[in-house]
């Protein structure tokens, strides 16, 4: 199999040097400047552009201080383990998973009237079913994503990514990597069943006996996998080195290789997929409660802005007017064919509580058989 010969260094750091270079626009206002402090920030890679983290610290006086999540799991364990009294401000945390950190008492309820441009979001994230809880909001939609089946176009074809089968194929053996956990959903629906168990609810056994079900295929086929994967980079770096030439991915990490001139298609097979939507969140007791809004009214400021996070991240913005900011190939990285957006059903929390508390053992069970 011949190597790429493209500067894997130069292409993983492409993404994040294209938020730095957007030509910046006021993002803030004079009037937002305070006497400084700081903001922290438990995020992804890349959701805070630089070239805004710069203007709001120059503008405002306050420091933003990040530090990288790779899993919402994680965070929860970070963030329950600090509580209550936080060292974070601002959490990324994905829709379907509020009732957990709710639960829990580590989210602060969002007060929208601290927010003037709140309205600069969609409204088709910003007041969807999924983003009222208890009579709250819980978190400012910044980024929507999706579970795909990603793969090197010119070693697999387009025709073969149209089915999940493909990734538990002998054709690829040893090429594939997947995140066991959202796997899991995936490969219930595959099956047939609801990969959010809320139709389970009433049903618990009917739960685990699915849950036992998807486990075991996961087993069986795991001779044919390279490797699982915990983070978008990761998945990145084993495409550009060529160690995978096809596997399931989130589309933001996708749609960045793509910008950057990597071979790479990517579908939303025939059985389906789930999709989910990124926010930022307040924690409970956050130190900087003030720092928070302000960090939170700024990055909602502006469609440029959110142009830059999608340039970034590769997820699609939720603001208005974002996608004017974009090229003619990051419109195409970041759009599906109807016929495939119609195979996509979003994640649902309803049964967070029964489905995790089957399925993290499981997904031990898989890495350990």
């Amino acid at each position: 199999m011949t190597r790429l010969s493209m500067n894997r260094r130069k292409l993983l750091t492409t993404a994040a040097l294209s938020g730095a270079a957007l030509a910046t626009p006021a993002y803030l206002r004079r009037a937002h400047a305070q006497s400084g402090g700081e903001v922290n920030i438990w995020t992804y890679n890349d959701f805070v552009p630089e070239a805004f983290r710069e203007q709001f610290q120059d503008e405002t006086g306050i420091k933003i201080n990040v530090r990288l999540v790779d899993d919402q799991g994680k965070q929860f364990s970070l963030l329950a383990a600090e509580a209550p009294n936080p060292t974070v401000d601002i959490m990324t945390v994905a829709g379907h998973r509020f009732l957990q950190f709710i639960d829990s008492d580590l989210l602060a309820p969002l007060d929208t009237d601290r927010l003037s441009n709140w309205g600069n979001i969609n409204p088709t994230f910003s007041e969807s079913d999924w983003a009222t809880i208890q009579g709250h909001k819980w978190g400012a939609p910044i980024l929507s994503g999706m579970e795909v089946l990603a793969y090197n176009s010119d070693i697999v074809s387009a025709e073969e990514a149209q089915t999940w089968d493909t990734l538990f194929s002998e054709t690829y053996a040893k090429q594939t990597a997947y995140i066991i956990q959202d796997m899991m959903s995936i490969i219930m629906l595959k099956m047939g069943y609801d990969g959010n168990m809320v139709e389970y609810l009433d049903n618990p056994e009917r739960a685990a006996a699915i849950v036992e079900e998807a486990k075991n295929f996961l087993i069986e086929h795991k001779p044919l996998v390279r490797k699982y994967y915990d983070g978008g980079a990761e998945f990145q770096q084993m495409m550009v080195n060529q160690d995978i030439v096809l596997g399931h991915s989130w589309n933001g990490p996708a749609a960045a290789l793509i910008n950057d001139g990597f071979p790479l298609g990517m579908t939303i097979p025939r059985e389906g997929s789930y999709g989910f939507v990124y926010t930022f969140n307040i924690a409970n007791n956050a130190p900087n409660m003030d720092n928070a809004y302000t960090f939170l009214n700024a990055i909602l400021a502006s469609p440029e802005v959110g142009a830059a996070m999608t340039k970034a991240s590769g997820f699609i913005s939720t603001y208005k007017g974002a996608s004017e900011y974009l090229t003619d190939l990051e419109k195409k990285s970041t759009s599906f064919p109807e016929e495939q957006l119609a195979n996509l059903q979003f994640f649902r929390a309803e049964a967070n509580e029964m489905k995790y508390g089957l399925v993290d053992p499981a997904v031990e069970a898989i890495k350990a058989a």
